[in-house]
């Protein structure tokens, strides 16, 4: 069977992958949710006039020049409008956020002013608007201020709240049930026996699926059979996971059992095997609703291929707008030898030059198992299939990964 290209992969991934039905939850929930519909404004703010800062609403007729003596006939405080207009001659007293009076036009700061008894002088001639918020300065009731598909962030929240919404429309987040299979993992705090090794997969797998706004499932590890396989598949379908994701198992071994697993309880795979380095073993299917990514057992292949497919799919159900990793472009930080068949995703630290240009050096020991190299990356370097030997210094393609 030919490797299929990433770009296929991914798109076969994304087929059909609509937004999640929507909730109603509460703006404190909403942090970090997907908007499900446009949300136009409830209410006009500010609603009147306002001032912007502590002082004397005036008419800035009246105190147009430093002569001006005006007389004081009452107080205006946020939440306590004044009662009546104000005539010729006239100030009131207003705080920031307080409600400018019928007939005044200009607000005088109280820094420029001086009291006398029930009296003020002025020692800055006042101009017809300063200092107030018109009506509406912020936004008008049914302005579109929040588009769906954007991920709602603490500023956008407190937008919501003065728009009025105590609770907001978003997609379900998407269910990721993530079981790791492998007769030699065990967890972290064990003593491994001999040819065992700690798992650590499954800890940035969620950390991943979560911090796109997932919601992690752990179906915790299973057996090197194909019953204890299919167990945990069932399981996947019990939670009612949106997305399977398994972890080892995935390449031609007499033991490793998940393609042949998946394939005994129904799931249609769209391809296993892809042209990439890391996560050549890669494989996805559906059965029924349930998207399925098996995902290599080594971590490094086993993050990339996260990084790289589960990632965007997240991002799909969930309604976002931006699904794709977008590509930066940085200079190599070393020479590369010309690349093979296989797209490749070099794990590289960065380093930010005068100018803002960015450094990418691959790390020498790209092998899929050093998770200490992985962890010190803060990008993957993209090598196209059979590109051809590149020069320290030449430009190319990476995606920095989530600090």
């Amino acid at each position: 069977m030919a490797l299929m290209p990433v770009a296929d992969a991914l798109s076969a991934i994304l087929a059909g992958a609509d937004p999640l039905a929507e909730e109603m939850v509460a703006l404190d929930a909403a942090h970090d949710r997907t908007l499900a519909r446009d949300t136009a404004a409830r209410r006009t703010q500010p609603p009147q006039p306002m001032s912007a800062m502590d002082g004397y609403a005036v008419r800035a007729a009246d105190a147009a020049d430093l002569s001006a003596r005006l007389k004081v006939i009452g107080e205006v405080a946020a939440g306590r409008p004044f009662a009546r207009s104000l005539s010729a001659g006239e100030a009131v007293r207003i705080f920031t956020g307080g409600v400018i009076p019928d007939g005044a036009d200009a607000v005088i700061i109280q820094e420029d002013t001086a009291i006398d008894g029930d009296h003020i002088t002025i020692t800055e001639a006042a101009t017809r608007g300063r200092h107030i918020r018109p009506a509406g300065v912020d936004f008008n009731a049914g302005d579109v201020l929040l588009a769906a598909g954007q991920r709602l962030s603490d500023r956008a929240l407190s937008l919501a709240a003065a728009m009025n919404y105590p609770e907001l429309a978003v997609h379900r987040r998407p269910k990721v049930a993530l079981l790791a299979t492998g007769d030699e993992l065990v967890m972290p705090g064990s003593e491994p026996g001999p040819g065992q090794i700690v798992y650590s997969n499954g800890y940035a797998l969620r950390a991943l699926a979560r911090r796109e706004g997932a919601e992690t499932i752990d179906l915790g590890i299973a057996a090197d059979t194909v019953a204890a396989t299919t167990a945990g598949i069932r399981r996947a379908r019990e939670v009612d996971a949106d997305i399977l994701v398994t972890t080892g198992g995935a390449s031609v071994g007499d033991h490793d059992l998940v393609k042949q697993s998946l394939e005994a309880e129904g799931v249609a795979m769209a391809f296993w095997r892809i042209a990439m380095r890391p996560g050549k073993p890669m494989m996805h299917g559906r059965l029924g609703t349930m998207r399925v990514i098996g995902l290599p057992g080594n971590p490094v292949s086993s993050y990339v291929c996260a990084y790289l497919f589960l990632v965007p799919l997240i991002r799909a159900l969930s309604g976002r707008k931006v699904i794709h990793h977008t590509r930066a472009r940085a200079l190599l930080g070393r020479d590369l030898a010309a690349n093979d068949q296989r797209e490749d995703y070099l794990r590289a630290r960065l380093e930010e030059r005068d100018h803002g240009t960015l450094i990418a050096t691959p790390v020498m020991q790209q092998d899929s198992s050093l998770l200490g190299n992985l962890a010190a990356a803060r990008a993957l370097l993209i090598r196209p299939p059979f590109a051809p030997a590149a020069l320290k210094g030449s430009a190319c393609d990476i995606l920095t990964l989530p600090e």
